[in-house]
């Protein structure tokens, strides 16, 4: 085995000598090569190895066998020499071509060298020659590098060209306040531009400054919003004008249309007596011309106001994903400003130009959040509108409430009720709930029949005040005619009576008519256009009348009926009139009838009350009547003067006395245009009203002495006022009723004159007794003062015995009559 690998080594050393593989060789010879000589001998080695390697027994050396080792490695050197000398045999055949091959190989050594130095020289000629190639490729592989980086930066170029066109194109956008298209082009940066070129740093830079933009551009917008805010509440009134001016021409338009409609439909139809096609074909046709003039003055919304400012931030603010926050702050903006609009100014119920401001003012701000809401989706909501309505809808009846309730001038009530009803309209058309308001006018309707009532309070007393309580003469027909126009009045006898002739009421009634119709138009005006029924303006038109009747006119009328300077001649006439006027209202009520085409008949109709109100007027005249009757009575009596102590009478009746005959017989000629019971009732109070006045002179406390003379003068007197009495003064009396105001003094004159005490004494209580109608306690008073005077004037009546026994008779009649008042007073 070592030997073997000496041989494998010398052999190794041989194959590797580095002169071998210099050894020139010529191929043209007939010898082995020196690498096929290699290759061959490495051949041989490696088959002597494969020949060991069988010769292995592998077993054998590992068998327990002893001296088995030793025995392998003798068969291995067996092995091995005679390999070896195989070997031996195989080099010795081919040393000969190997040395040939060497000597080939020297003689071609000569021939390398020479190729060798002209290879060399070829090579060095080809080095000088390729420098210039050299540098000429490096020229033009620097051309190409350059090329191919130029095609590079125009790729990458024209990649970021666009990026740079688009944020440009934002700059100019910025800059031209086109901002939402600046948002847009934004967007296409981030999602389509930017994503190309993220690497490079410009572009970087440009995505951090995108948050900024629009930062700039909501400041931007919002900015434009609050100005479009500040706008529209400087503008709002504008608008609310133009919105109601055009409500009011549709309006008009509408009510001619509806009267062209019913004059085609009733040509042939009287309405009121009167035909009116005519005044309906004018009213229509000047309906129609104003439509034509103001046609081209209509004004919108956006024709008044500038909405881009709202529309472009709902639109940034939509693209920015903000759009709750827009929304948000626009209502509560819009809300701060629905209060200050419902704000009044405190003097605003001073003038109808307070009122329409403030109504102009909030139909622009209603108008302008309609036209938000139904141009924007979103910004302003059904809900919202509803909401902020009723809020301001709250706002605006207690506004109006409060200052309504300081007009007293029913013109200027009737003129807010119109801007009411106009305001109303206007908002209805834009879809807003009204009913409220028109739920108001009922209460503001209240308020101008109160103003109204005061109005016409004033003017019934100016008609009283100016009135001159005497029936209205007249001279010939057309002053007639000029009456009957003014006053519905019918008497065939008066008609057929020549001129001059008189009415018998005053000029007050027909003025007063004439004023109370003045006020049925007056409230038919706040009725119109508040879209109610016929019937229902009949009712409120009634009532109204009644009010009129039996508050204001009835309230003027007792009024004028207790004022001093009214004499019993006006209070006469005050009592004609109210006769006259409560005949005339059934034409009243006709009258009202003919404007609201409701029948009287109809169950609920309401009736006039003014006969309730004239019979109290005239009750109350007649006991005016009464009391001033008495009052004159009472001033002829102050005005009597009599002697009490005197001992015989004048013979005649007192100058006080017969004056006052006089006066009351000339009143009672003027009694004679009353009616009968009144006359009756006049004559009869004044009568008792002078008997008891009589009577009570002679009971007066302050009387101490009464002599039989001034009892005779007195029943001169009594005797006269029973003469005026049965001369009947006022026809109607039956017998002797009015003398009978007078039977008590008449009686007790009759006692005292006759001294008839004991037929008084012996018939007292009795029913039939001839003096029934005096009182023991009046006896006994005028008595007594008769007693009194008898002890005075007769000093010595107790020196005559007829004296004595008169005295003595009195005294007893003074205790009988005290006895039986006495009795009296014990049984009540």
């Amino acid at each position: 085995m070592l030997s073997l690998s000496r041989t494998f080594a010398g052999w190794s050393r041989i194959l590797g000598r580095p002169g071998l593989s210099q050894l020139p060789w010529n191929p043209g010879l007939g010898t082995v090569s020196p690498s096929r000589c290699r290759r061959e001998i490495l051949l041989c080695c490696y088959s002597l190895g494969s020949v060991l390697a069988l010769h292995q027994e592998p077993r054998s050396v590992y068998d327990d066998q002893p001296n088995a080792h030793k025995k392998f490695m003798e068969k291995l050197d067996a092995c091995i020499r005679n390999h070896d000398k195989e070997i031996e045999k195989m080099c010795n055949f081919h040393h000969q071509g190997f040395v040939d091959a060497i000597t080939e190989l020297l003689k071609v050594r000569t021939d390398a060298e020479k190729l060798k130095v002209q290879v060399t020289d070829t090579n060095r000629k080809f080095q000088d020659a390729g420098k210039e190639v050299i540098v000429q490729t490096e020229d033009i592989i620097r051309c190409r590098i350059q090329q191919r980086n130029i095609t590079t930066v125009v790729e990458k170029l024209q990649l970021c060209l666009p990026v740079l066109e688009m944020y440009s194109k934002l700059k100019e956008q910025m800059s031209a306040k086109r901002y939402y298209s600046a948002l847009k082009t934004m967007e296409q940066l981030e999602n389509v531009y930017f994503p190309r070129v993220s690497q490079y740093r410009f572009c970087q830079l440009m995505i951090e400054n995108l948050p900024k933009l629009r930062e700039d551009i909501k400041e931007i917008s919002m900015s434009d919003l609050k100005d479009f805010l500040e706008s529209i509440r400087k503008h709002s009134d504008k608008i609310g004008e133009t919105a109601m001016k055009q409500a009011q021409q549709q309006k008009t338009f509408s009510v001619a249309l509806q009267k062209q409609n019913r004059v085609q439909f009733g040509k042939n139809m009287h309405f009121n007596g009167r035909i009116p096609e005519e005044r309906n074909e004018v009213e229509l046709k000047r309906a129609f011309e104003e439509e034509d003039e103001n046609e081209e003055e209509v004004l919108t919304v956006q024709d008044l106001v500038d909405f881009s400012p709202v529309y472009r931030c709902l639109h940034i603010y939509s693209v920015l994903g903000d759009e709750e926050t827009f929304e948000n702050y626009y209502r509560k903006q819009r809300k701060k400003q629905a209060r200050l609009v419902l704000q009044p100014q405190s003097n605003m119920h001073e003038t109808v130009d307070g009122y329409r401001r403030y109504f102009t003012q909030i139909v622009g701000f209603f108008v302008v959040e309609d036209h938000i809401l139904h141009v924007t989706q979103g910004l302003v909501t059904r809900a919202y509108t509803d909401e902020l309505w009723n809020m301001a809808l709250s706002k605006i009846i207690a506004v109006l409430r409060a200052h309504s309730s300081y007009c007293t001038d029913p013109d200027l009530v009737l003129e807010l009720k119109n801007l009411i009803v106009l305001f109303a309209d206007t908002l209805q058309g834009y879809g807003f709930p009204v009913n409220r308001l028109f739920d108001l006018l009922f209460e503001i309707r209240d308020q101008y029949n109160e103003t109204l009532l005061k109005k016409w309070a004033g003017v019934f007393r100016d008609i009283f005040e100016e009135d001159n309580y005497s029936p209205i003469p007249i001279v010939n027909e057309e002053e007639y005619k000029v009456v009957i126009s003014k006053f519905p009045f019918q008497d065939p006898d008066l008609e057929k009576q020549s001129f001059p002739k008189k009415f018998p009421m005053s000029q007050s009634v027909p003025h007063i008519y004439i004023q109370v119709k003045e006020f049925i138009y007056a409230s038919l005006k706040f009725s119109e256009s508040l879209h109610r029924s016929s019937t229902e303006i009949d009712d409120m038109l009634r009532k109204s009348t009644n009010l009129l009747l039996t508050r204001t006119l009835s309230s003027c009328l007792l009024n004028l009926i207790r004022k001093p300077h009214i004499g019993l001649t006006e209070l006469v006439q005050i009592i004609i009139n109210t006769t006259h006027l409560e005949q005339a209202c059934r034409y009243l009520e006709d009258f009202i009838t003919n404007i609201t085409n409701i029948s009287q008949e109809t169950v609920h109709t309401t009736r006039l009350y003014g006969l309730s109100t004239f019979k109290d007027a005239r009750h109350a005249a007649e006991g005016e009547i009464y009391t001033k009757l008495n009052q004159k009575i009472d001033e002829f009596v102050q005005l009597a003067d009599y002697d009490w102590t005197m001992s015989e009478p004048d013979g005649r009746a007192s100058g006080y006395l017969m004056d006052l005959i006089n006066f009351l017989r000339s009143i009672f000629q003027v009694f004679t245009h009353l009616p009968g019971k009144v006359a009756q009732t006049a004559c009869m109070s004044a009568c008792q009203h002078l008997s008891t006045s009589l009577m009570q002179m002679l009971l007066d406390s302050e009387l101490k002495q009464i002599s039989m003379g001034a009892v005779q003068q007195f029943n001169l007197d009594v005797i006269q006022c029973e003469l005026f009495a049965s001369s009947e003064p006022v026809p109607g009396f039956q017998g002797d009723t009015l003398q009978l105001a007078f039977i008590d003094l008449r009686q007790l004159l009759d006692l005292f004159m006759v001294w008839d005490w004991s037929t008084y004494l012996a018939d007292y209580g009795q029913p039939a007794s001839k003096y029934l109608r005096v009182n023991p306690n009046t006896a006994l008073t005028l008595l007594e003062k008769m007693k009194d005077t008898s002890k005075k004037n007769n000093i010595f009546a107790q020196f005559r015995k007829n004296d004595r026994d008169k005295q003595k008779l009195i005294e007893t009649v003074v205790k009988q009559l005290r006895s039986l008042v006495n009795g009296m007073s014990q049984h009540t």
